[in-house]
């Protein structure tokens, strides 16, 4: 019999304000928290942290978060942990800050807390980190086997952060759906548990078919909404599918090519400007070329990823001029043995993966062209 796994947060708390009730939230998993706090945030949220943690009894270190989820920046948490004793480890701030986080709290022992200060990934709720090296290029996964115990999200403090993180976000959750399919097609394991994962369950397809179903309803207004600095009903819905459903769709399902073009871009240094999600949003259209899905599909990804200005085009990632020789550099790290692309369920080769980058990149142009004279379907005449 094949063995199917579901995982997931302890707990999952969203809404304006939160943050104030990081205390009493936290205040069941231990008396000593390690705080790894972004820089940005370093002066405006740690003494609100600070004195909520206090409150609840709980005695507190601070570590400022340098910026990469590298080994080097991963080792200075963990002996910071150590020499506290940490009960919890509690990450705040973007996606690398909550990796670096987690697996300090992997490797110590300690429980786990993410407080996401954007909405623009979907690491905060998975059992999993990344390990850059560090000047930002992609090294490995990293599987710690449980997930986190709390995570709060304060959708106040979300929507203050330039809409470009929410967009990023919805990016990296575009990618959900379809991956989950690739997975299913391919008869690949999610990442559940520190082993080879389980094929996944029901519960977790459906979730990441309602993420999808979430992002085409709620996107556009959430982005307008969220242009202007207002929280609407749809940023708090999508906050929602940019962090908990995307979170527990991709864990639970699995990553396939959207991920894997986006690891392999990494080779080259211009792309190392752009968001993670930015990056997933064009991997999707590469996707969707690979796996030769109906033009329909394509467009409607398309469409969506122009409207929230996202990547579509490789001259959107800064790769207008990038020669034959470094594309095929891309396609070669795609095809590593480690890389997630090989859940996609075509076959693939390195020649084959740098076509469809080329081809995807190709029919954004077409697509922003064709949107541009009001003739709005790819390959219409």
């Amino acid at each position: 019999m094949i063995r199917r796994g579901y995982g997931g947060p302890q707990r999952y708390v969203q809404g304006p304000g939160v943050i104030h009730e990081i205390g009493e939230t936290l205040k069941s998993l231990g008396a000593r928290a390690l705080v790894v706090v972004d820089g940005f945030f370093w002066e405006t949220l740690r003494p609100q942290i600070t004195a909520s943690l206090q409150a609840a009894g709980i005695t507190s270190e601070f570590v400022r978060f340098g910026g990469e989820s590298s080994e080097a920046e991963i080792g200075r948490c963990v002996e910071a942990a150590r020499a506290f004793e940490a009960a919890m480890v509690v990450g705040v701030g973007g996606g690398k800050s909550l990796d670096t986080a987690k697996i300090t709290a992997f490797r110590t022992g300690a429980r786990i807390v993410t407080v996401p200060t954007i909405a623009s990934t979907d690491s905060p709720t998975s059992a999993i980190g990344v390990i850059y090296s560090p000047d930002g290029v992609y090294d490995r996964v990293i599987r710690g086997g449980r997930n986190p115990d709390v995570v709060l999200v304060d959708s106040a403090l979300i929507v203050q952060a330039p809409v470009r993180f929410l967009a990023s976000g919805m990016g990296d959750a575009l990618s959900t759906f379809f991956e989950a399919r690739s997975n299913l097609e391919s008869h690949s394991n999610n990442y559940v548990g520190e082993g080879k994962g389980y094929r996944p369950t029901i519960a977790g397809y459906e979730i990441a078919r309602a993420c999808h179903a979430t992002l085409m309803r709620d996107g556009r207004s959430a982005f307008a909404a969220a242009s202007a600095g207002r929280l609407t009903a749809a940023v708090e819905t999508i906050i929602e599918a940019n962090t908990l459903l995307s979170g527990l769709g991709f864990e639970n399902c699995g990553v396939s090519a959207a991920h894997g073009i986006h690891d392999a871009l990494t080779v080259l240094e211009p792309t190392h400007h752009f968001f993670h999600g930015e990056k997933v949003a064009f991997g999707v259209i590469g996707l969707l070329v690979l796996e030769n899905r109906p033009p329909e599909e394509l467009n409607e990804a398309l469409d969506f990823c122009i409207d929230l200005g996202l990547p579509t085009t490789l001259a959107d990632l800064g790769l207008g001029a990038v020669s034959a020789a470094d594309m095929a550099r891309v396609g070669e790290a795609a095809m590593l043995p480690a890389s997630v692309i090989h859940a996609t369920p075509v076959p693939l080769t390195a020649g084959g993966v740098a076509d469809a980058i080329w081809t995807a990149s190709a029919l954004a142009t077409e697509r922003k062209r064709r949107r541009g004279t009001g003739d709005a379907s790819v390959g219409a005449h």
